[in-house]
């Protein structure tokens, strides 16, 4: 998992051009909005994009479900782990 968090923080860097973070700055259990890293909704909307586009794992249309999986780079993590496990069957 820890890799998988790595990737995702990387992914984060990029897709928001965060000049200012590493991925050794970034701590994953940290919130993404608000307090931690100040993300807004506009970000949360790129980085679901990006996520569905490297790892074919889609958020729900549940706010608070979405709040939950999008409030730190661990939860996007285990999100991620856990759409990866039912794809592969």
């Amino acid at each position: 998992m820890e890799e998988l968090e790595k990737e995702i923080k990387q992914l984060i860097i990029d897709c928001l051009k965060l000049e200012h973070a590493s991925v050794d700055t970034i701590d994953a259990a940290a919130p993404l909005f608000v307090e931690g890293l100040g993300l807004d909704s506009i970000d949360a909307l790129e980085i679901g994009m990006e996520i569905r586009k490297r790892y074919g794992a889609r958020p729900t249309g549940d706010e608070a479900q979405n709040r939950a999986i999008f409030h730190s780079v661990r939860s996007l993590a285990q999100f991620i782990a856990s759409n990866r496990a039912s794809l592969a069957g």
